[in-house]
């Protein structure tokens, strides 16, 4: 299968996975790691992909989205991996795995699988944000003025 080169050097700036990218558009996924390393190679994907890089005017964009689905994203097809009697490689590959930090068997037949922090993609996402870092010190000025049980703010009646 042939895939845009162009196509392939868009998806590849926000995924940074060419593997992934390659599924993304349709290869399969026994194919994938093959023409990832031909299209890297590729002058013209190379040169797309740095005119790419610096365009790229929406990289806090993109950062804020990754920590979002951090953040807030599902876990589903994860669990139903770890849950599965039996997995197959392209159930894995086409799974969105997005969230799993680590991910590795353990003695006995079982699989250990570890997810990024929530609350540090949401602490991050809020360094970010100035609407969010305004929204955080009103917070914690009425934590202040009104007193906190806890660090999440309590309840203030």
């Amino acid at each position: 299968m042939e895939l845009n080169k162009r196509l392939f050097a868009k998806v590849f700036v926000r995924t940074r996975n060419g593997s992934e990218t390659a599924v993304r558009l349709g290869a399969q996924p026994e194919n994938a790691k093959l023409i990832e390393a031909e299209l890297l190679a590729d002058p013209n994907v190379k040169k797309a992909i740095r005119k790419l890089d610096k365009e790229d005017v929406q990289t806090l964009c993109y950062v804020k989205t990754g920590l979002s689905r951090l953040a807030f994203g599902s876990i589903n097809e994860a669990a139903a991996l770890v849950f599965a009697d039996e997995v197959s490689r392209d159930e894995i590959l086409k799974a969105d795995l997005f969230n799993v930090s680590e991910l590795k068997r353990i003695k006995g037949g079982g699989v250990e699988m570890k997810f990024f922090d929530r609350q540090k993609a949401l602490e991050k996402l809020v360094e970010l944000d100035p609407d969010l870092r305004e929204v955080s010190a009103a917070q914690e000025f009425l934590n202040a003025v009104y007193g906190s049980d806890d660090e999440t703010g309590g309840d203030m009646e």
